[in-house]
């Protein structure tokens, strides 16, 4: 039975493909020339200044502009949300005057002391994103965009509010509230099931953030939610879409690629990229191997159960269409291809995409019908476009600028559409049109005709954060081993301290400074020299993400003390130099959650290798 099920689904999926096909090739319209980009691409900023002054106009300094209307709405916090979600692409246009201007206002009149619970992926990926993007464009005569009197205001107002938003971590797992209030912290109602996009998706806004205010609570926290994660993955290397942040149980099984996961995914590959961290690579690359496994049906993906790989759901979602992008950024291009043309099918026949389109009954998925001006599928066809020059993506945009243009309009910006069979709108636009939408419509666009633009042609190669905020890679963000200066990097034994200090360092040895300790963010990363260099990063790292079985104290060598804490459980080895906790015999128990234990496959010694984390002391000690 199950046999025949499954050879149902292949031939439905078979069928679409063909489908897909004949709606991808049905018209054919002469391809997009030089001349008619450009075009296009000045066009699409008319679109962004159609709907950035219709906010400015309209509805500023309130979050989200009604278009249709041409009223506003606060949405998340009240703090002008889609201003800051468009200063990067205020700065990516070239616009210094607005770009300038808007800085300055929010510099002055922003502030986060409010009585307001707010989302915590939100506020991070728009709020958090867009201020630290401006920030860095800001302050750097290489942007082209530094402004003469900017003095940091937004890197201040970023860490505020992040610091607002620590308290939704402190859970047993690590994993955050999906909620905060910026003036109370959590709520003893607050919810405790959090999506895996919710906790997942902040390493990259909050790493930035550690790297540039010298603190790494931001970035520690933000990893330490991926790892709560991963360590509660499926026997298939799967998570789910809903969890439980205090229990760490799955409450909603369905593994997939879009609604609640996707930027989880997404992050690990960036995280990467952007701080060299090799961590997030080798979770990426486990979770990028089961997914392709699992949750591929060439072209498409569906949702299964993550212990089972079980088909729930054979439905494309319309957040799933930023994976072709991710692909491209992993170097899976073919499959990427694949895809792309199987996902603009569905734009094409309906003129937009829905949030659900049935690959069994090959129709929109009822109560799935709208489409909210998403960015996902015009940022996979950038991203392809850049990777293959092939003129069919921008054939692609040009239907992209047309359905927005003709479909979507209204008097003050765009609207939602509510039904893509019907094209009826709704009067509200969310600020990731102008963060997102447009930004990925311009760059596809100028790629085609020369580039000269701060991304393609600037002083530094970027990250887009999923909200398509743009982070650089600087040395300060993504050269640790050079840099030294944050927590988390790591550099060879003394390599960048004064002779002096080294021989004091030395002469005591013993003594503790009350500073935050500098140390490696791998506990083994100064000492895997001459592994064999085909071992696998686990072998060589020696990482592995599993959750005690027992966590009583008779599971404990008493032998040896031991020091846990909410989030990562220790047992320190007795040759490792005693520390003034072993000397007082320090201990402290509490749930652990997360053993990171060592030794590569050819260790003879059967040494494990801990993180300690004490949670009374911020000094992060380490055994072999």
């Amino acid at each position: 039975m199950e046999s025949n099920i499954r050879w149902l689904v292949f031939a439905i999926l078979i069928s679409l493909t063909f489908s897909s096909f004949v709606l991808d090739h049905g018209t054919l319209a002469e391809s997009v020339k030089p001349d008619e980009a450009k075009q296009l691409r000045d066009e699409v900023r008319g679109m962004f200044y159609h709907a950035f002054d219709g906010y400015m106009n309209n509805a500023f300094p309130l979050d989200e502009l009604r278009p249709l209307s041409c009223q506003g709405e606060d949405t998340l916090g009240g703090y002008a949300l889609t201003l800051i979600d468009s200063l990067d692409t205020l700065a990516l246009l070239g616009d210094r005057e607005r770009f300038t201007s808007s800085v300055e206002w929010l510099g002055k009149n922003l502030q986060f002391n409010i009585n307001k619970t707010v989302s915590v992926f939100e506020t991070t990926i728009r709020v958090l994103g867009g201020l630290l993007s401006a920030h860095l464009i800001a302050s750097d005569y290489a942007t082209g965009m530094r402004i003469p009197s900017y003095n940091n205001e937004l890197l201040v107002l970023a860490e505020d509010l992040t610091r607002r938003m620590l308290p939704a971590f402190d859970t047993p797992t690590g994993i955050p509230f999906g909620s905060v209030n910026l003036m109370y912290g959590v709520d003893k109602h607050e919810s405790k099931i959090t999506s895996t996009a919710g906790g997942g998706t902040l390493s990259l806004e909050f790493g930035v953030l550690s790297r540039l205010t010298n603190d790494p609570v931001f970035e520690q926290v933000a990893k330490n939610a991926v790892r709560g994660l991963w360590a509660r993955r499926s026997n298939l290397d799967l998570v789910g879409a809903h969890i439980n942040v205090f229990t760490g149980e799955w409450t909603q099984k369905d593994a997939g690629i879009g609604t609640s996961i996707d930027s989880f995914y997404e992050y690990l590959l960036k995280a990467y990229i952007l701080f060299g961290d090799e961590e997030y690579l080798y979770i990426f690359q486990e979770a990028y191997r089961s997914a392709m496994q699992y949750l591929h049906k060439d072209p498409w993906y569906v949702e299964v159960n993550m212990d089972s790989a079980a088909i729930v759901w054979p439905v494309f979602n319309s957040l799933q269409a930023f994976w072709p992008g991710l692909q491209v950024l992993a170097g899976d291009v073919d499959p990427a291809i694949r895809t792309h043309t199987a996902f603009f099918s569905v734009w094409k026949r309906y003129g937009f995409t829905p949030e659900g389109f049935n690959l069994a009954t090959l129709s929109v998925q009822y109560g799935q019908k709208s489409y909210p001006l998403r960015p996902e599928l015009i940022e996979s066809t950038y991203w392809l476009y850049k990777a293959t020059r092939d003129p069919r993506y921008l054939d692609a945009g040009r239907d992209f600028v047309a359905s927005l243009q003709y479909g979507a309009k209204c008097p003050c910006g765009y609207c939602h559409i509510t039904d893509v069979e019907l094209h009826k709108q709704e009067d509200h636009m969310e600020s990731f049109f102008l963060a997102e939408t447009v930004k990925y419509l311009w760059l596809l666009f100028d790629l085609a005709v020369d580039s000269d633009n701060l991304v393609d042609n600037g002083p530094y190669k970027y990250i887009f954060s999923t909200e398509g905020h743009l982070l650089p890679l600087t040395p300060q963000i993504s050269l640790p081993r050079e840099r030294c200066s944050y927590f988390g990097g790591y550099c060879p034994s003394n390599s960048t301290k004064p002779e002096q200090e080294v021989l004091e360092e030395e002469s005591n040895n013993d003594e503790r400074s009350n500073s935050y300790p500098y140390h490696e963010s791998f506990p083994i990363t100064g000492l895997i020299k001459g592994l064999c260099p085909g071992l696998t990063h686990a072998q060589k790292y020696g990482l592995s993400y599993v959750l005690p079985e027992k966590t009583d104290r008779e599971d404990v060598d008493e032998a040896k003390p031991v020091v846990t804490s909410s989030s990562i459980v220790l047992i320190t080895d007795q040759r490792m130099e005693k520390k003034p906790q072993e000397e007082e015999g320090f201990t402290s128990q509490s749930e652990p959650i997360m053993t990171i234990s060592g030794g590569s496959s050819n260790d003879q010694t059967g040494q494990e290798l801990t993180l300690l984390e004490s949670e009374t002391d911020d000094q992060r000690l380490y055994s072999s």
